[in-house]
């Protein structure tokens, strides 16, 4: 009898150009002019804007004769608004590419501007949510260049495909997709990420750890990405304790942002159920977006454990945990958030049970909870999300 081989029919995408090393910001001149820019737009979040590694950055594109210029009114979780805003600075300024700087919400917000800036009059961001085959309404050749540089180790958004932006109306996040959309080149530079306090090292890190662990348990084939995925995993587990304890340690920085890296591209496998319930919490409670994973990862892996034992073997072993398995894994992951002062429930984050319903059927509605082990229905993510909030492992 033959196999059903429609299990392997799948598209790979990976990013390319990545700058990485100490001082490689220098080049940032350079890496933009390569792409044909004259007059990018810088696009941060307000903490940043007024840093000095964002003068000297735009002090350095004046130089080489760039017309720079900062646009930095973005939320943490950026908004529909943030992005037109954004669209509005960009034309308005004359700019021909994006330098995407900063953390997740600030790398989301930049890669939705640089999609949305040159397209026709009338698109809209929402038409371009990730649902089918929606990326197909925007003109590729419309997008603009992008230059992503992170200042976090966390949502490896600099080399994705994707941002996710909070619809204000809806309350809800909505993942905006386009292949067009991944940075042309990325400058991994660890002395962006040293001054990074310690409880936002933890959160960005644990958000990294849980985009490796989720591809890692996705049932899609995809092996190039579970290789990257399992090795993530051991970086972070290796290199986020120290560069929590000393944000100095360029060399653990450095190898956060790779894990960061490798995370977002081993999650073109598929994300799950953290993701699918730190979206909706994300838009409802306005939290952080690594932290809300952090908490809710190990709650997450214990209902998914009648689907994961064999890949928790497998990571058990790679990570050389005593007796490999998911409670090995389970401990390891509350071990970690304990030494990284992670809160254990969301009600840590102010968060209750009042919304659970509402929650539940966000959750299922999500487009992560399509490659998470288990089919969960809205009824067994509320079950989850009131587990994560009372700390009912």
């Amino acid at each position: 009898m033959s196999q059903d081989m429609s299990q392997f029919s799948m598209g790979w995408n990976y990013p390319s150009n990545i700058l990485t090393g100490v001082g490689r910001i220098g080049e940032l001149p350079a890496v933009c002019q390569a792409l044909g820019m004259k007059a990018p737009l810088l696009i941060t979040d307000p903490g940043l804007a007024n840093l000095p590694m964002v003068r000297d950055i735009v002090l350095a594109c004046h130089d080489s004769g760039l017309g720079i210029a900062v646009f930095s009114e973005i939320k943490g979780n950026p908004t529909g608004k943030n992005v037109l805003d954004g669209m509005a600075a960009f034309r308005d300024g004359g700019h021909d590419g994006v330098i995407a700087f900063g953390g997740g919400s600030g790398l989301d917000a930049a890669k939705a501007v640089a999609l949305m800036a040159n397209q026709r009059e009338g698109l809209s961001l929402w038409s371009l949510e990730d649902v089918g085959d929606n990326w197909k309404n925007a003109d590729a050749d419309a997008i603009a260049p992008i230059v992503a540089v992170p200042t976090t180790a966390g949502t490896g958004s600099e080399v994705g495909r994707a941002s996710v932006i909070t619809d204000e109306v809806e309350h809800v996040k909505r993942i905006i997709f386009h292949p067009g959309m991944v940075p042309a080149t990325v400058i991994l530079d660890p002395e962006l990420t040293a001054g990074l306090p310690p409880t936002l090292t933890a959160a960005t890190g644990m958000d990294a750890l849980s985009h490796c662990l989720e591809a890692w348990c996705s049932p899609l084939y995809h092996p190039m990405a579970e290789g990257i995925a399992v090795e993530g995993m051991r970086r972070v587990c290796q290199y986020l304790p120290r560069a929590y304890v000393d944000g100095s340690d360029l060399e653990a920085r450095m190898n956060m942002l790779v894990a960061s890296s490798m995370g977002a591209t081993a999650f073109q496998r598929g994300l799950g159920a953290m993701h699918a319930l730190a979206h909706p919490l994300g838009a409802l409670y306005d939290a952080h977006h690594g932290t809300l994973n952090a908490i809710l990862m190990p709650y997450v892996l214990r209902a998914n454990q009648q689907a994961i034992g064999e890949p928790m073997v497998r990571l058990g072993r790679y990570l050389d945990l005593r007796q490999p398995g998911t409670a090995a894994v389970i401990d390891w992951v509350l071990e970690l958030r304990e030494r990284l002062a992670v809160p254990h429930t969301l009600a840590a984050l102010k968060i209750d049970t009042q919304q659970a319903d509402k929650v539940g059927q966000m959750a299922v509605a999500d487009p992560s909870s399509g490659t998470n082990p288990i089919a969960f229905d809205a009824n067994q993510y509320r079950d989850i999300f009131v587990a994560a909030v009372e700390g009912r492992l």
